[in-house]
């Protein structure tokens, strides 16, 4: 049966030493987050997450949902007393703040409590997962009613939430939505329409569920101008905040899927409900894009989450399976074979899911951070320079890691040979899991061209000019370090790379915009490979910090890890910029009716 650990100790260093998470005390709830304090919650998180929801990965897999004659969604067994001890354990309100019942710790903490979680159980972190993101949606643009109706509800666990966007019709292109609002002449609106692909739309964990629904209003503008957002329970609430009737929302069906079988992917069908709006009449997709935005954030945790779970039991098989012998002699003279870790192949396979998961995981946090220092810092001037960041690295998090989470589990499915494709080991759940976060919350062609189309040119490319200028002051503080140039050597050869296919793409994309749809991709994955370089020579100068203090293996083996990174994956970059520069003439060059 596969096993997971979380990365507690990596997660607490690179907290610590790397990103220095402490210096940021002047931020609201950052105090309260002692050094202490963060070691308690991640070991907790920890321990919730190896041995409640772990074991019970497997089973939600086999099992998956069901629905019964009257619609009612019946989750995995195991899930409803795994998700009663998340919700009594106060995980689900980790960072919303105190004046809501949450605890008012930064998003950082919780961002890596997700995932623990989704290296633990991917189907089930999805359902907190989606709660947190329709509390960050109402927090935001909802009323003081409406946040003091649904938040302390929805943070002690008793009701979760959704997002319902995708309509059979339309997924990526909302402008062609049909879902109806009318006015109820009482501040309410009448809601009517079919939503498919509602993860977590209708279950039996919780008493209730808020729903966040666009929908047009009679007379709205058409296309994306003309989209509200919508607050609509599945049950009822009282002025008193007791439950009522049961309002008009079903699950038609639930979907037959590759994989998260533990989570409830429903169809979900409003026949005059009732709901209420969320910000402003045909602003709704400003007010839903906070929850997409977080949940953009939170699928590329999950596709870490997939590759950390996939490279654990790759290598704990590699340490046992014996296999032929080693190429220099044999390794293991008293057995019949060699364990297979020995074999230069298999060994690449490993560094090259090591080496992403580690630096990735230094992104994800300094990423968290970013979105903390948006909410919490009281300088405006920080604040945009988070925001400008956040809008940038989004589409690289979601992208990047979820296409990387992917690849990692197959490549960890491959090193177990048939058994990797035999289901009691694990490895095809770890692949079939993975493979829907590179689809969902906008597949990744379309965050790719979000990053060059939207975010790499706004406010005249501030945001990529202020990272081009973080990376190359960082280059120019530490280029005299004989010790960093195995880290710095590579990442300025990476960064020119990236610097090449900005102009490039300045030169050759506005008057063809062709050769920016056709090399997005490539540039999505340029700029990822260089972020995850500057992880990961931030943190060899904190190991190597480390290890002058007291010298450890620990150390040793993350440094060792971090060049294989510089020597073997970095330097893609060259070939992502060459695909670039070849523009898109032989990718549009043939008819359509050629394919």
């Amino acid at each position: 049966m596969p096993q997971y650990r979380a990365p507690v100790e990596d997660t607490l260093f690179l907290l610590t030493d790397v990103l220095g998470f402490h210096a940021r005390d002047n931020l609201v709830g950052f105090a309260d987050a002692s050094p202490d304090v963060i070691e308690a919650v991640l070991r907790e998180g920890a321990k919730l997450a190896e041995e409640v929801l772990a074991p019970i990965n497997r089973t939600g897999d086999l099992e998956g949902c069901r629905r019964d004659a009257d619609g009612t969604v019946r989750t995995p067994t195991g899930f409803k007393a795994a998700y009663d001890t998340y919700a009594s354990g106060g995980w689900m309100g980790l960072s919303v703040p105190e004046a809501y019942g949450g605890q008012g710790l930064p998003h950082t903490l919780n961002t890596a409590i997700q995932e623990f979680a989704s290296g633990a159980n991917l189907a089930f972190g999805m359902y907190p997962g989606l709660t947190q993101g329709a509390m960050a949606a109402l927090l935001v643009h909802g009323t003081e009613e409406q946040k003091a109706l649904y938040l302390p509800r929805m943070v002690e666990g008793a009701w979760t939430g959704t997002m319902n966007l995708t309509e059979p019709h339309c997924g990526t292109d909302l402008g062609l939505l049909k879902t109806k609002a009318v006015p109820n002449g009482d501040g309410a609106y009448s809601i009517t329409g079919t939503k498919i692909f509602i993860s977590a739309g209708e279950h039996d964990l919780a008493e209730n569920i808020v729903h966040l629904v666009l929908a047009r209003i009679e007379g709205a503008p058409a296309g994306t101008k003309g989209i509200s957002l919508f607050v609509v329970p599945k049950v009822l609430v009282n002025a008193d905040g007791s439950l009522g009737a049961r309002n008009g929302v079903s699950c038609g069906s639930l979907e037959h899927k590759m994989g998260i079988h533990g989570n409830a992917t429903c169809v979900m069908n409003y026949d005059g409900a009732t709901g209420w709006l969320v910000g402003q009449e045909n602003r709704g997709l400003n007010a839903m894009f906070v929850m997409m935005n977080e949940a953009r954030l939170a699928v590329g945790v999950q596709g870490l989450g997939q590759s950390e779970v996939a490279y654990q039991n790759a290598a704990a098989y590699a340490k046992d399976r014996l296999q032929g012998r080693a190429l220099t002699g044999a390794k293991a003279p008293d057995k019949a074979a060699d364990p297979i870790i020995v074999h230069p192949d298999v060994r690449r396979t490993l560094m090259q899911i090591r080496a992403f998961n580690e630096a990735a995981r230094a992104l994800m946090l300094w990423t968290a951070l970013q979105a903390d220092i948006l909410h919490r810092s009281e300088d405006a001037r920080e604040r945009q320079a988070a925001d400008d960041y956040l809008g940038l690295m989004t589409p690289v998090v979601k992208g990047v890691f979820t296409d990387r989470g992917f690849a990692n589990a197959v490549e960890a499915q491959q090193l177990l040979g048939g058994h990797g494709y035999i289901e009691e080991w694990g490895m095809s759940q770890f692949v079939r899991d993975a493979r829907i976060a590179m689809i969902y919350e906008g597949a990744n062609g379309i965050q790719a061209m979000d990053l060059i189309g939207r975010k790499l040119p706004k406010d005249g490319g501030r945001a990529m000019m202020t990272f081009l200028g973080e990376v190359q002051t960082f280059l120019k503080d530490h280029g005299e370090d004989p010790a960093m140039a195995p880290f710095t050597q590579p990442l300025q050869a990476g960064l020119n790379d990236l610097q090449g296919a900005v102009m490039w793409l300045m030169q050759n994309a506005f008057a063809k915009p062709d050769n920016a749809g056709a090399g997005a991709t490539d540039f999505m994955h340029l700029f990822g490979l260089v972020a995850l370089g500057y992880m990961w020579a931030r943190i060899a100068k904190a190991a190597q910090a480390k290890h002058a203090e007291a010298p450890s293996p620990r150390w040793e083996s993350k440094l060792t890890s971090g060049r294989f990174y510089m020597e073997r994956m970095l330097p893609e970059t060259a070939l992502r910029l060459a695909r670039i520069k070849a523009g898109a003439d032989s990718t549009m060059a043939l008819a359509a009716d050629a394919f």
